[in-house]
C-alpha cells in the first residue's frame, strides 16, 4: 500500500468509472462483479449534479450495487470523508484547476472522481487508476474538496479581517477555517455516492458487508472469556475456603478475576448490541426490497388485512431473533462448560447423563411448544385479516349486509383464540417452570451414591454443587432463548414470501442504454403479437396485440370494463410481463433496456383504487417518482403544474404549503383533489410516454377541461384511458 502518493495519481476519469466500482464489486463479493459492457458515457454538463448521479446509478446496478447519493456541504464532508466508505467523491472543477490536479486543457477534460475505500480521522485509504490501494492524510482529502469555496476567501473580507486582526501562521488558519465554515458551512460542494451492495444482493454479500459473522464470533469468544474467568473467580474463592488458606494474595487474585468480568460483559453487551443494530438494518432493508418486487396480483390475492399482519410479524422476526439467538448461543457455552464441571465433579458422568437426558426432554416440550404457538398465531393473524377488512368494508356493511349479521362468527373466533391461547401459555410455563426444577431434583439425586457412600471428597461435592446450580441457570436461559427463537421462527414462516420476493432478478440493463436517445422518426413503443393471461386462468385477457405509438402521438382507448384495458397500460409501462410477445421502448426490449430505465421512460397513473397518498409531505407525494430530496426548482415546477391543474387554492389555505403533511391514504383531500395530484406526479417524471387510466373520471367538467388541456399542452407523447 502506498502512502501519501500525490493527489493526481489518484484521480479517477469518468471513462473508468465502471473498472473502479468493479473493482469494489469484486471486494463485497457481488455476483455482477465482472461485466464486457462499455461504460456509459457522461454526455452532460459538469454542474449538473443529479444528472451525475443517475450515470453513476446506472454503473452500480449493473454491478449489483447501489450508490446512493449524500449531499456534502462545507461542513459535512470532513465528517463524510472520516466515517464513510466505500465511497466515490467527486472532484470540483475549481480543484482540478487550481490544485495539483491542475491541467493546462482543464476545460476540455473530463470530469474526476476519488474512489474511497475506508475513512478515518487521520488517514483514508483511497484506491488509485493503477488498482492500488493508497493512504492519504484525512486533512489533505477535505481541502482538497473545499478548495472551490475555499479559493472565495482570497479575494473576500475574511482576509482583509485577519489582516488587520495581526494572527500569524497556525493562529491565522484556525481563524480563517473558523470563518469559512461560519460563512459556507451549508453551501453544497457536490455529492457523494455511498456504494455499498444492493437489498436484493445474495445474503451472504450482506452478512459479509455488514461483518455480522465477526461481530458473532467477537461476541461468543467475549463471553466464553467472560463466563470462564467468572467461574474460575468462585473456584479459587471456594479453594480458599476448603483449604483454609486466605491470604492477601490469593483473595487478590480472586477479586482481579470477579473484577475482570466487569468490563468483558459490557464489551459483550456493546458488540451484541451493535450486531442487533446491523441485523435489523439488514432484514429491514431485504424486506423492503422484497416488498417492492411483489407483483400487484399478489397483493391483490392478500389483501390489506393479511398483508398488515405478517408486517407486524416482521417486527416479532427483528426484536427477537438477536436476542432469541444470543440468549440461545450463550446458554449453549454456559452448558458447554458446566459439562465439564459436572465431569469434575461428585456426580461425575452421572451428572452428565442426566443434564444430558433433561436437555432432551425440553426439546421435546419445544417442539409442543411450537405447534400451539403456531396455531395461536395462525388464529391471531386470521382476526387480524377479518378486523381490518370489515372495517375496510364497513359503509358497504352498513348498506348490504343486516345489522344482526354483523357480528357473526366473532364469538367462535374469539373462543378458540383463548383456547389456543391457553394452550401456548400452559406449555409455556411448563417448559420454563418445570425442566430447570426438574434438573435440580435430579442433579441433587444424582449426587446421593457419592453422600450415601463417602468416596468423594469435599472438594468434588463443592464443585458438584455448583454445577448443578450452573446448569441450572443454563438450562433457564436456553427456555428463555427457546422461546423466543419459536417467535422467530413463525414470524419467519409468515414473511418468507417478502424475503424469497427479494431474490427475484429484475433485468438490469446495459449502461449505455440508459442514454439511449428516442429517434422520432420510429415509434417509441412497439407491441406485436403481446399476449397475457392472469395466473391461474386459462383465458387469456389480452391476444395478439399490435400497436405503434410514435412521438407526438394523442391516443385514446375506450372499452368495457374487464376488457383488459388497465392491464395493457400495465404492460406497456413494464409493471406486468407479457406471457409472449414482443415489446420495444425506442427498439430495445426489456432485457436491454432494464426494467428501471423502461418504467423511468413510460410512466403510468393508475385507476384510483391503485394510486396512494403518502404520509408525508405534499412535495414529497408529488416529487417521489422524480428524486428526492429535491431541489428548489423541482418544488418551484411541481406548484406550478398543481396551480395550472386547478390546486391552487388548496396549496393556499395549507398553512405549510407545498410542505404541508398530508394525511395518510389523503383523507384531507377531495376525490378530485387527488385526482389531480396523482396526474401532476405522473406528468412531473417528464416521461416519453405518460399512460392515464380514468384518471379524469373523478373530475367536474370545468377541471376535466383545465386539466386536459394541460395534459395536451405539456405531454410529448399521451395515451388516456376511459369508459366510452
Amino acid at each position: 500500500m502506498n502512502v501519501s502518493p500525490q493527489p493526481d495519481a489518484l484521480a479517477w476519469p469518468a471513462s473508468r468509472m465502471v473498472e473502479a466500482i468493479g473493482f469494489l464489486a469484486q471486494q463485497f463479493g457481488s455476483r455482477n462483479a465482472t461485466t464486457t459492457d462499455s461504460p456509459p458515457p457522461l454526455p452532460i454538463e459538469a454542474e449538473q449534479q443529479h444528472l451525475v448521479s443517475s450515470w453513476l446509478e446506472s454503473i452500480a446496478n449493473c454491478l449489483d450495487l447501489d450508490a446512493l447519493a449524500v449531499e456534502a456541504t462545507y461542513d459535512s464532508v470532513a465528517s463524510i470523508v472520516s466515517t464513510c466508505g466505500p465511497a466515490v467523491l467527486r472532484i470540483p472543477e475549481t480543484a482540478s484547476k487550481d490544485t495539483t490536479l491542475a491541467n493546462t486543457a482543464y476545460k476540455k477534460c473530463e470530469p474526476r472522481f476519488i474512489v474511497l475505500i475506508a475513512g478515518g480521522n487521520r488517514h483514508v485509504t483511497l484506491l488509485g487508476p493503477n488498482l492500488v490501494k493508497s493512504r492519504m492524510p484525512t486533512a489533505e482529502l477535505v481541502q482538497l474538496l473545499r478548495a472551490p469555496l475555499a479559493m472565495t476567501s482570497i479575494h473576500s473580507p475574511i482576509e482583509l479581517i485577519l489582516d488587520q486582526s495581526g494572527l500569524r501562521d497556525r493562529r491565522r488558519r484556525i481563524a480563517r477555517e473558523a470563518l469559512l465554515k461560519e460563512l459556507h458551512g451549508h453551501d453544497l460542494l457536490g455529492n457523494a455516492w455511498l456504494i455499498r451492495p444492493a437489498a436484493t444482493a445474495p445474503i451472504r454479500v450482506l452478512v459479509r458487508d455488514s461483518r455480522l459473522g465477526r461481530l458473532l464470533a467477537c461476541v461468543t469468544l467475549l463471553h466464553l472469556i467472560q463466563y470462564s474467568l467468572w467461574i474460575l473467580s468462585w473456584w479459587l474463592l471456594g479453594w480458599m475456603s476448603l483449604r483454609g488458606r486466605f491470604e492477601a494474595g490469593l483473595f487478590w487474585a480472586w477479586l482481579v478475576l470477579l473484577l475482570a468480568t466487569v468490563p468483558l460483559r459490557i464489551m459483550t453487551e456493546t458488540v451484541g448490541g451493535t450486531l442487533a443494530i446491523r441485523a435489523g438494518t439488514l432484514l429491514k432493508r431485504r424486506l423492503l426490497a422484497g416488498a417492492f418486487r411483489l407483483e400487484t396480483h399478489e397483493v391483490r390475492r392478500m389483501g390489506i388485512g393479511q398483508l398488515l399482519g405478517r408486517v407486524l410479524e416482521s417486527e416479532t422476526l427483528e426484536s427477537l431473533s438477536v436476542s432469541g439467538g444470543f440468549l440461545a448461543m450463550t446458554a449453549c457455552i454456559e452448558l458447554l462448560v458446566t459439562l465439564f464441571v459436572l465431569a469434575s465433579g461428585a456426580g461425575s458422568w452421572l451428572h452428565v447423563a442426566l443434564l444430558l437426558l433433561i436437555i432432551a426432554l425440553t426439546f421435546i416440550l419445544g417442539l409442543r411448544y411450537f405447534r400451539s404457538q403456531l396455531n395461536w398465531t395462525e388464529q391471531r393473524l386470521d382476526m387480524t385479516n377479518d378486523l381490518v377488512e370489515r372495517m375496510i368494508g364497513h359503509r358497504t356493511r352498513l348498506v348490504q349486509q343486516p345489522v344482526d349479521g354483523w357480528n357473526s362468527g366473532e364469538d367462535e373466533a374469539l373462543e378458540k383464540y383463548l383456547r389456543l391461547s391457553r394452550e401456548a401459555d400452559n406449555r409455556a410455563a411448563s417448559l420454563s417452570g418445570l425442566m430447570p426444577r426438574a434438573w435440580l431434583i435430579a442433579g441433587l439425586l444424582g449426587m446421593a451414591p457419592a453422600f450415601i457412600i463417602g468416596s468423594k471428597s469435599t472438594a468434588a461435592l463443592a464443585v458438584g454443587v455448583g454445577g448443578v446450580l450452573l446448569a441450572y441457570q443454563a438450562l433457564r436461559h436456553l427456555i428463555d432463548g427457546g422461546l423466543r427463537l419459536v417467535g422467530v421462527v413463525i414470524a419467519w414462516r409468515r414473511i418468507q414470501f417478502l424475503l424469497a420476493a427479494a431474490e427475484r432478478r429484475e433485468p438490469i440493463g446495459r449502461p449505455l442504454a440508459t442514454w439511449v436517445t428516442p429517434n422520432l422518426e420510429r415509434p417509441i413503443l412497439t407491441a406485436r403479437e403481446v399476449t397475457y393471461c392472469y395466473q391461474g386462468r386459462g383465458q387469456p385477457v389480452l391476444q395478439g396485440v399490435d400497436i405503434s405509438i410514435f412521438h407526438g402521438d394523442r391516443i385514446l382507448l375506450e372499452g368495457a370494463s374487464g376488457g383488459g384495458k388497465s392491464t395493457f397500460a400495465s404492460l406497456l409501462a413494464g409493471s406486468r410481463i407479457a406471457n409472449s410477445g414482443l415489446l420495444l421502448l425506442n427498439g430495445l426490449d426489456r432485457e436491454t433496456l432494464g426494467g428501471a430505465n423502461w418504467r423511468r421512460r413510460v410512466v403510468v397513473s393508475p385507476q384510483f383504487h391503485e394510486n396512494h397518498v403518502l404520509m408525508g409531505p405534499m412535495s414529497f407525494n408529488l416529487l417521489m417518482g422524480r428524486r428526492w430530496p429535491p431541489t428548489k426548482e423541482d418544488v418551484e415546477e411541481a406548484e406550478r403544474t398543481c396551480r395550472a391543474l386547478g390546486l391552487g387554492p388548496l396549496i393556499d389555505r395549507m398553512p405549510a404549503g407545498m410542505s404541508q403533511l398530508l394525511g395518510e391514504t389523503g383523507w384531507q383531500l377531495s376525490h378530485g383533489e387527488k385526482s389531480r395530484l396523482y396526474l401532476a406526479r405522473a406528468l412531473l417524471q417528464n416521461a416519453e410516454l405518460t399512460i392515464l387510466d380514468e384518471t379524469f373520471a373523478a373530475l367536474d367538467p370545468q377541471n376535466l377541461q383545465l386539466a386536459l388541456t394541460y395534459v395536451l399542452q405539456h405531454t410529448s407523447t399521451v395515451l388516456v384511458i376511459a369508459h366510452p
